[in-house]
């Protein structure tokens, strides 16, 4: 592959991952919006806890997704499974945008929430494996670091959109009745749109050449087997170090992107607006450290930055979200929440190459996207819920001790597995 597809092949599948997370993360984003339209009835904390169920739903069909499509790009090629997850994605948003509250057809109001949730769920779980390993096989090998974190970056960046649109649209476009009313439809019919134009983009990416060489030497017999559970099983040692170093890392990602923005409104009394605003910059910062840590990964290794995030994000993590429930200013809320993202980066900007290099070209797709997922589904899915739980049950420093531990346990297995970048499978293509 020249330089010059190289670069075009990963812009066209980072553009595609960018668009597939705004129109994931618009969901979070915009929940304190329309979780009245959909469930009128209980205090504002109880109609979080039921729009943060059906955001955890969403994350329990990413194991399917990722099964599907792993399977579906392991056997017919990693550009295919990108393009079919942009579409899902497409669709799913659609739905979200097109479905009438819970005043106009009651119940089903829900239902359909929930059902547009379920596909976007496929997509996600599908796009997460393929996109990495799609990205790791194209970049050059001394490089992996750098390219594959560029999946943070754009997710991140899909992150910062939807922010930059709740942004825009409270301080420019709508007021707060207004935003509750029909507001929080805009998000979605914009995600909608963008996913046709990255459905386009993905159009021009070029095959990896490591799939291509598979295609190329396997056998029909071999072809019949590719992406199938029966392979992957005879991976168990990949398979339990991919669930091991994802438990504490997705915690501890969702808890400081995703759920501290509630977290800054419900527990610590900052201002919805300000809180969007401080979760938005800590973000764009925590976006430009993804290639820098991934470039020096390639320097000293994956293994030893992992390790750095377990200690820290154990040491750190209760003292953090102590500070930040209890935080003084806008500007004490910032540097806590920068501080934890500094040291999720650890995990963040390096996990998906760590992943791609443990497995075989054959069974790569899956083996990254599925252990993964139902990792997350279990993990990074439920934190906004069950951080919410404990907070209802009067003792949200018990959500503060889960994380921790969580993190910990995610640190024996940084000790105990071996640097992929010594060791990747990727260089046996």
């Amino acid at each position: 592959m020249t330089p010059a597809h190289r670069l075009r092949s990963i812009f066209s599948g980072s553009i595609g991952n960018l668009v597939e997370w705004y129109d994931w993360y618009v969901y979070a984003a915009f929940s304190l919006y329309f979780a009245e339209a959909f469930f009128p009835g209980g205090d504002r904390t109880s109609q979080l806890l039921k729009t943060s169920a059906i955001f955890a739903v969403g994350f329990l069909m990413r194991p399917l997704g990722a099964w599907m499509l792993g399977r579906y790009a392991d056997r017919h090629g990693r550009k295919r499974a990108l393009m079919l997850s942009v579409t899902m994605m497409c669709s799913g948003s659609l739905l979200i945008a097109c479905t009438p509250v819970h005043a106009s057809i009651g119940m089903a109001a829900p239902v359909l929430l929930v059902l547009a949730r379920l596909l976007q769920g496929l997509s996600v779980g599908g796009e997460y494996g393929t996109s990495a390993t799609y990205l790791s096989e194209v970049a050059s090998r001394g490089h992996r670091g750098f390219w594959a974190s560029m999946q943070y970056v754009t997710l991140v960046m899909g992150h910062l959109i939807a922010l930059g649109v709740l942004i825009a649209l409270q301080r420019l476009f709508l007021d707060e009745q207004q935003l509750r009313a029909w507001g929080w439809r805009i998000p979605f019919v914009i995600g909608a749109i963008a996913a046709v134009v990255a459905l386009w983009l993905r159009r021009a990416m070029v095959e990896s050449e490591s799939f291509e060489r598979s295609e190329t030497i396997a056998s029909a017999a071999d072809n019949a087997r590719q992406g199938t559970l029966h392979e992957l099983a005879k991976h168990p040692r990949a398979v339990l170090t991919v669930v091991g170093l994802t438990m504490g890392g997705t915690l501890a990602f969702y808890t400081y992107t995703t759920y501290v923005h509630k977290f800054m409104v419900n527990s610590a009394g900052i201002a919805n607006s300000t809180a969007s605003l401080i979760n938005a910059s800590t973000l764009f910062v925590f976006m430009l450290l993804q290639p820098l840590v991934g470039a020096l990964s390639d320097r000293i290794g994956r293994r030893p930055i992992l390790i750095a995030f377990g200690v820290l994000g154990t040491l750190c993590t209760w003292p953090i979200l102590s500070a930040l429930q209890h935080a003084s200013s806008p500007a004490q809320a910032f540097w806590l929440i920068l501080a934890a993202l500094v040291i999720v980066s650890g995990y963040t900007s390096i996990n998906a190459v760590v992943k791609a290099e443990l497995f075989p070209v054959e069974i790569r797709a899956l083996g990254v996207g599925l252990p993964y997922a139902l990792t997350v589904a279990l993990f990074g899915g439920s934190a906004e819920y069950v951080a919410l739980w404990f907070k209802h049950i009067g003792f949200e420093r018990g959500f503060y001790g889960y994380v921790t531990a969580c993190i910990a346990l995610s640190l024996l297995v940084y000790l105990w597995m071996p640097d992929t970048r010594r060791n990747s499978r990727i260089d046996l293509d």
